[in-house]
């Protein structure tokens, strides 16, 4: 099969590699028909090299239909329309229980020391094959895919795989009082999809901080106040306590991450970092490194004493230094995670089958083929093109 596997730091390619097999009697074989580029794919691009190996098949946001099952299989068949979550949880042990998938017991990577591992995403996370291929093994195929109808395209479901329960996950431990306010920082595809959200659940003012024109003209339409980072580097925190009578916002969505804008010396250390041997890298980055926290320093100046921040950027450093007198100076909440999908699709899906509540059917500003990958995450890491959300059709 065609598969985009990962070579080196800025480097991924579309090649052959074995098709996947059956190896437990509840796999399941999934035909991939859609599969999202995600943001987070870009520290792979970028940061996270030394926890990849040439040849590693990256992604972790498809869909698509069985093409084979298991002999234990009985809740999925042949032909049936699944998404696939990012999370590889059983949804049986006590932390699926809990509705924390993103911390699996039965899938947890020991050796590093990880939560639930991952679809396509690092040896911290299982090393296990992702989706942007055509096709996909899928274990606990009794738990772990979700089931969609036919009819809609796959645009109306594909995004069940990361983007709406991670921006979900984000607005609920952003804990938004109703007719509140919220501020997002970081317009890519989750940071829009979570202002969407904030609206639909009743947040009366969305606040949105980007520096890239498309995201911000987007985010717009939605009826989000949008402020430009470029204008605004300097005096965001006192621009928004403006626009809230002096406070600030309720809550905070940090949705940008290790790799936020600026940081120049943290930027470099990043880059020095993943030029050395892996043997070096993995522990330096494990236990002394560091991540670009300027989305999150505005975070905790944005938001009101006694608010929260929701933190759905992924960060990855062990030495990050925090103003802990600030934080709890101001009594700030602070909530994060990688996302526990299957906890929120009870929540989403009936707001995906009955109409397009939250503007999914076109939130792609790409539809590329899967050849295309590597021109894809090339464009999306430079933010050209008007590149936002792209999808790829295997």
């Amino acid at each position: 099969m065609r598969a985009l596997t990962w070579q080196g730091r800025r480097d991924v390619r579309v090649e052959t590699v074995p098709d996947p097999v059956l190896q437990q009697p509840d796999d399941v074989i999934v035909r991939i028909t859609s599969t999202g580029i995600c943001g987070s794919d870009l520290h792979l691009y970028e940061v996270l090299g030394p926890f990849l190996d040439p040849g590693d098949v990256l992604g972790h946001e498809p869909m698509g239909v069985v093409e084979e099952v298991g002999p234990e299989v009985t809740a999925v068949a042949r032909g049936d329309r699944v998404v696939v979550p990012f999370n590889v949880s059983c949804g049986t042990c006590f932390m699926c229980a809990q509705g924390l998938h993103s911390q699996c017991e039965t899938t947890q990577v020991h050796a590093y020391g990880s939560g639930a591992a991952l679809f396509g995403y690092t040896k911290l996370y299982g090393q296990v094959p992702g989706g942007q291929a055509e096709y996909l093994r899928v274990p606990f195929g009794n738990t772990l895919p979700i089931k969609v109808p036919d009819g809609p395209p796959d645009d109306r479901f594909v995004y069940l795989s990361d983007v709406l329960p991670t921006a979900w996950q984000a607005v609920e431990y952003a804990a938004v009082p109703p007719g509140g306010s919220v501020t997002v920082l970081g317009l890519g595809p989750i940071g829009d999809m979570a202002t969407r959200i904030a609206r639909h659940r009743g947040a009366e003012t969305v606040i949105g901080v980007d520096l890239v024109n498309d995201r911000l003209e987007r985010a717009s339409r939605h009826g989000v106040t949008c402020l430009d980072l470029r204008r605004h580097h300097k005096d965001l925190a006192d621009t928004i306590r403006e626009l809230t009578d002096g406070r600030g916002t309720d809550a905070v969505i940090d949705a940008v991450g290790m790799e936020a804008h600026g940081s120049p010396v943290t930027k470099a250390a990043q880059w020095a970092t993943g030029l050395l041997p892996d043997a070096l890298a993995q522990p330096f980055l494990q236990k002394a490194g560091v991540d670009r926290l300027g989305a999150l320093y505005a975070a905790i100046d944005v938001v009101r004493r006694g608010g929260t921040i929701s933190l759905s950027g992924v960060y990855g450093g062990a030495m990050d230094p925090l103003p802990l007198l600030q934080m709890f100076d101001k009594q700030i909440q602070l909530r994060m995670g990688q996302a526990n999908v299957w906890r929120w699709v009870p929540e989403i899906l009936p707001l995906l089958t009955d109409d397009d509540v939250l503007g999914v059917d076109d939130f792609a500003t790409h539809h590329l083929p899967l050849e295309d990958a590597a021109k894809a995450y090339a464009t999306f890491q430079a933010k050209e093109d008007g590149m936002i959300k792209t999808l790829l059709r295997p």
